[in-house]
């Protein structure tokens, strides 16, 4: 049984689970990625500093329909929505001396879809396929394949960016509901592993409130504070207050390919 299916036959939940970051640089990088994209794909000495220098998360980037020129994102992730800058390189071995705060705003939401099969089989199994679906419905230049975005045992998985929006386990079939959403400023609350400017504890809340009150709009609620298990939220219904506890989950493999292990889950209930 794939990491996948025995996630989700055990199981375990979405919610909380989403990678955590606020900074991310994206690289368009075309060829075979290796089973640590940025250590093991072959990059240039000088673009490898760089990428293992920066503060934040990388990830590599690509599409099957591109064939010269390489993007780079620069993104930031904040409770209003973030920004996102675009810079187009002639080529990779550019980036060293490239002003990434200098590059175009990206108008709407980048849309990143795992297909990092030397990670893990099921993000190229599961990941490709959606990617592949969500094409028709998303603008020019904001779909791409990503490198391993975490939690490949939830393939497939989606991350939007800036606002930092993670989902896994989304059906070929609800692509086009899935993009017309996000491109509407909403969340599709089925498939929403959590907020990546959040840790997982406030993710897992955040979650809990959206749900109870029916808020499925990405500023519909602002964190006002992460105390001890207890996470508090203003949003459109006022002030909401939610007591979050980590459990030991089911047992699923950390690693693709390796033993079952206690995964960490959260149990969130409004105070």
């Amino acid at each position: 049984m794939s990491c996948s299916d025995l996630s989700l036959s055990e199981g375990e939940a979405l919610a909380g689970t989403a990678t955590t970051a606020k900074r991310w640089l994206l690289l368009e990088a075309r060829g075979s990625w290796g089973r640590d994209a940025v250590a093991d794909s072959g990059l240039p000495g000088p673009v490898l500093e760089l990428l293992e220098a920066f503060d934040g998360r990388v990830q590599l980037i690509r599409r099957p329909d591109r064939r010269a020129g390489t993007t780079v994102v620069l993104a930031v992730t904040a409770e209003g929505g973030g920004e996102a800058r675009r810079l187009e390189l002639d080529a990779l071995e550019e980036l060293p001396a490239a002003d990434l705060d200098a590059g175009q705003p990206v108008d709407g939401q980048l849309l990143l879809v795992c297909a990092h099969g030397r990670r893990d089989a099921c993000c190229a199994r599961l990941g490709v396929p959606l990617f592949d679906a969500l094409g028709p419905h998303v603008g020019a230049g904001l779909l791409w394949q990503a490198s391993h975005l975490g939690g490949h045992r939830f393939a497939p998985n989606l991350l939007a960016l800036p606002s930092g929006l993670q989902f896994g386990r989304i059906p070929v079939d609800e692509a086009p509901a899935v993009a017309a959403a996000l491109t509407a400023g909403r969340i599709p609350l089925e498939f929403y592993r959590g907020r990546t400017l959040y840790p997982a504890p406030v993710q897992a809340a955040e979650i809990v409130v959206r749900r109870a009150l029916g808020l499925d709009g990405i500023g519909d609620l602002r964190l006002l504070s992460d105390t001890s298990g207890s996470v508090r939220f203003a949003t459109s219904a006022g002030d909401v207050t939610v007591q979050v506890e980590e459990r030991g989950g089911p047992a699923v493999p950390a690693n693709c390919g390796g033993e079952p292990e206690p995964a960490p889950t959260w149990t969130a209930s409004i105070a």
